[in-house]
């Protein structure tokens, strides 16, 4: 154990005694090794410049929380549906951290409410069953075994891990997750997917055949609503990207696409969709900081915005029509992005509004 004490003068941390049960020889018996304390002195001018600097770091920190004021005000008791995807989601201390981020958006007066994603753990799952996926348009090609796994891994290990998380990061304050799948409650009603691709010889339309990929025709907020507007707990539902069609069948949903409609069924402030790209990249490669629906279409016709990057613009389209005020691109593998975004004027990733 260290203390400290003032030696001569000068600051020292003191180490206690230390036994350590040994063999001495083979005659020995066994017996303790006791190590006289060890005495080591730091300059006054170190301790000193070591306070300076977490008095300024405090001083910092408060400022930070007095400019971000306005922004806090913005945001209070207003939704933001927060798609939480990509490679990072794998990363436990990346997810702890997004977990204390939600937490703290909560008690900051935010109704978070979390959609997630899982396509690189379904994929490791489906090559551990040695099945190969399939990609069109950045949707995943789902047969029936698929189906199974992409429901057990988004519903089961996923979605309770991330609300776990969040239960941990708000054990103090009594902030919880709830895990959820659009199967909860009637909460997601789809149909099947449809697709169609333009043969590049031909330029004639063919119909795409995606498999068990469903699209929202129906959100019904009413358990979403009713967690966020509760005046005695604090819940942060955690959604899973599974809904059903009417006929009873499952289907995979794009988590992107949920979180759309999710976010115009309540109404929010702000979509973040948080993935693995810093946000949509013009035709050189720069980030675009801002954008309208209008010029996010036009990225789309004109092949500028390629791969998954076209369904995230097609959700922000649908998203902000349907009412949502902004949706934010953004990477959220960057400590506190979602904190950046919200609470300081310069934000972060790229934002499509009307």
């Amino acid at each position: 154990m260290a203390r400290n004490a003032r030696i001569f003068g000068c600051q020292a941390a003191i180490v206690d005694l230390c036994f350590s049960h040994h063999l001495a020889t083979a005659a020995d018996a066994w017996g303790f090794i006791v190590t006289p304390p060890v005495i080591a002195a730091i300059s006054p001018a170190v301790m000193e410049e070591t306070e300076r600097q977490s008095e300024e770091r405090g001083w910092a920190t408060a400022k930070t929380l007095a400019e971000a004021l306005p922004y806090i005000q913005i945001y209070d008791r207003e939704t933001v549906v927060i798609k939480y995807g990509g490679h990072a989601m794998g990363e436990t201390a990346v997810a702890k951290q997004f977990a204390a981020d939600v937490v703290l958006l909560k008690l900051m007066g935010v109704n978070p409410v979390v959609v997630h994603g899982g396509g690189p753990q379904i994929s490791a799952m489906l090559e551990k069953a040695g099945v190969r996926s399939n990609f069109i348009d950045g949707l995943r090609v789902t047969d029936r075994d698929t189906m199974a796994v992409a429901e057990m891994v988004l519903s089961g290990a996923v979605n309770k891990e991330i609300a776990h998380w969040i239960s941990v990061a708000g054990k103090e304050a009594d902030v919880r997750g709830v895990g959820l799948s659009g199967k909860d409650a009637g909460l997601l009603t789809v149909e099947k997917t449809t697709r169609t691709r333009r043969d590049p010889d031909s330029l004639i339309e063919h119909e795409v055949d995606l498999g068990f990929v469903g699209e929202p025709t129906k959100v019904d907020p009413k358990l979403i609503a009713g967690l966020i507007a509760s005046e005695t707990d604090d819940w942060v539902p955690v959604i899973a990207p599974i809904g059903v069609a009417d006929d009873g069948q499952t289907y995979n949903v794009n988590a992107d696409t949920v979180a759309g409609a999710v976010a115009g069924s309540l109404n929010a402030k702000r979509m973040l969709l948080l993935t693995d790209v810093r946000g949509v990249l013009d035709k050189d490669g720069e980030i675009i900081r801002q954008m309208s629906i209008d010029e996010a279409q036009a990225l789309i016709a004109d092949g500028t915005a390629t791969g998954g990057m076209i369904p995230k613009l097609e959700t922000a389209i649908a998203a902000v029509r349907a009412g949502v005020e902004a949706v934010v691109i953004l990477d959220g593998r960057r400590p506190h992005a979602m904190l950046v975004e919200l609470f300081t004027e310069h934000g972060a990733g790229t934002l499509v509004q009307a």
